[in-house]
């Protein structure tokens, strides 16, 4: 595994396949549904990174709930092991703007 944030780090965004709970909280436009639907992306996207990286050797810095995504920093080698996890879709190396 990728030996955690550092000099060879970059920030990511993943984005995840197709979830039907994903869709069906997504759908309740309530103040309950967005906060259970936040709750519900938040804690699915912190459970990935749990399972296909080691502990402390990334960083989190948001999920994204319309699109079902979230921006992480972390190394290359971390970012081949999630484009092989189930589940994800597209994982893209952020690139800054000249």
């Amino acid at each position: 595994m990728g030996s955690g944030i550092g000099s060879g780090s970059g920030m990511y965004f993943v984005f995840m396949n197709y979830d039907p709970e994903y869709e069906r909280l997504r759908s309740n436009r309530s103040r309950k549904g967005l906060h259970e639907l936040d709750v519900y992306v938040s804690k699915k996207h912190d459970d990935l990174l749990a399972d296909v990286l080691e502990p402390r050797s990334y960083r989190k810095t948001l999920s994204l709930v319309i699109v079902d995504g979230f921006a992480v920093e972390l190394s290359e080698d971390q970012a081949a092991l999630l484009r092989s996890a189930e589940g994800v879709r597209v994982v893209e190396k952020d690139q800054e703007l000249v």
